[in-house]
């Protein structure tokens, strides 16, 4: 088993281990409840993690993960209908309810 992935945030934990079991990778999570040691243990320990169960799949799972990411990471996109600015998750204007124009 390989870690692949760690954030102190265990929704978005959880969204990571959903694209990854979506991609047919098998995983697991593990410290999903060791937020409640935090002064026991140092806070990044606690840190809910993603491992994937094949070693074989950690280059997949990692490159999945990068790339998921990178998506987040792009601009806000401008709706033509009403000008508002929006997510570049959203697929929809979160104004008026227009789709994303295709770049």
């Amino acid at each position: 088993m390989k870690l692949v992935y760690t954030h102190p945030n265990p929704v978005v934990v959880a969204q990571a281990r959903s694209a990854v079991e979506l991609a047919g990778i098998e995983c697991i999570l593990r410290n999903e409840y060791a937020g409640g040691a935090i002064g026991e243990l140092a806070p990044i320990d606690t840190w809910p993690e993603l491992w994937v169960v094949s070693d074989s799949d950690t280059v997949k799972a990692t490159q999945l993960l990068e790339q998921q990411h990178a998506q987040t990471r792009l601009d806000e996109w401008r709706c033509g209908r009403c000008g508002a600015m929006s997510p570049t998750t959203f697929e929809l204007c979160w104004q008026c309810a227009a789709e994303r124009a295709s770049p």
